[in-house]
């Protein structure tokens, strides 16, 4: 009985502390876990929490049926390849601002506050592995242009 309760107190104590290293960076409205992004313009680093997109079926669902993003939220595709890339905004309710970014972080284009519910196809205009979507509007406001850079693992740095 004795070895029992101490097996358990130890299940007990790593729940704890994995639930305690989660903690900080917090999850998605449906609990999937936020991982950190930064975009780096010339008005400094810009921090944000992202959602990874990185299978076809997260791809397609996107930020489809979602409220408002927060200042610090967004959504960062993550593509196997390096291709021109469009998105579109079906079934999106809100507008967003969508950063085309390469392999080694760098915005190879922005397309801002795109139309909401809009079937319309938003190209890249150039290679592109990663797509970082985030709040309409925001892109503006931390002064993000093509050529800057957004620190995150998935790109070689």
């Amino acid at each position: 009985m004795l070895v029992r309760r101490g097996f358990l107190a130890g299940v007990a104590g790593l729940l704890l502390l994995a639930g305690c290293a989660g903690a900080g960076t917090g999850a998605g409205p449906n609990g999937e876990p936020l991982e950190p992004l930064t975009v780096v313009t010339a008005t400094g680093e810009h921090h944000f929490m992202v959602e990874i997109a990185d299978d076809e079926a997260e791809r397609q669902r996107g930020l489809m049926h979602r409220d408002v993003l927060p200042d610090d939220r967004g959504m960062l595709f993550q593509f196997p390849d390096v291709a021109e890339r469009s998105f579109w905004m079906h079934n999106t309710p809100n507008s967003l601002d969508i950063l085309y970014i390469d392999p080694y972080g760098r915005i190879v284009s922005i397309a801002e506050r795109v139309t909401p519910n809009s079937d319309a196809m938003i190209p890249s205009n150039g290679p592109a592995s990663g797509v970082l979507e985030i709040r309409a509007g925001r892109a503006d406001e931390i002064e993000a242009r093509p050529g800057d850079r957004v620190r995150h693992p998935f790109f070689a740095q």
